[in-house]
């Protein structure tokens, strides 16, 4: 099994796609009401839809990128404006994290973890 895209609402759907392809990810379809992007490294998909209805800041999912160098691209996003709710920082569970929004408010992770992302010390071994 694998995993094929996470789709997150939007109500604008232009500023969302300015927004994500400033992240990095290409814009492969594209309609009145849906959006989808490659990630540049992997092939993995990501997607937009549009509603009209207020979209969850609390208890919603959490979108999780991982990069190799989060320092470098959470300055080159401030540069181009972006702004973080949480600078980089190193998490207890050893994943180095910078979190922000995107324009309708979704909480999306900028991460680094290396060998810790599927193997971490307290992993169970079946």
């Amino acid at each position: 099994m694998r995993l094929n895209q996470v789709t997150a609402a939007c109500n604008d759907l232009d500023a969302s796609i300015g927004f994500y392809r400033q992240l990095g990810l290409k814009l492969i379809v594209k309609n009145e009401y849906y959006a989808r992007f490659e990630l540049p490294d992997d092939g993995s998909t990501f997607s937009l839809h549009i509603t009209s209805k207020e979209i969850p800041r609390e208890r919603a999912p959490h979108i999780y990128f991982e990069c190799d160098d989060v320092d470098a691209e959470v300055a080159r996003l401030k540069a181009a404006g972006i702004m973080f709710e949480l600078e980089p920082t190193m998490q207890t569970w050893l994943w180095y994290e910078a979190w922000l929004r995107d324009p309708a408010g979704n909480a999306l992770c900028l991460y680094c973890a290396g060998d810790n992302r599927t193997h971490p010390p307290w992993r169970i071994e079946s």
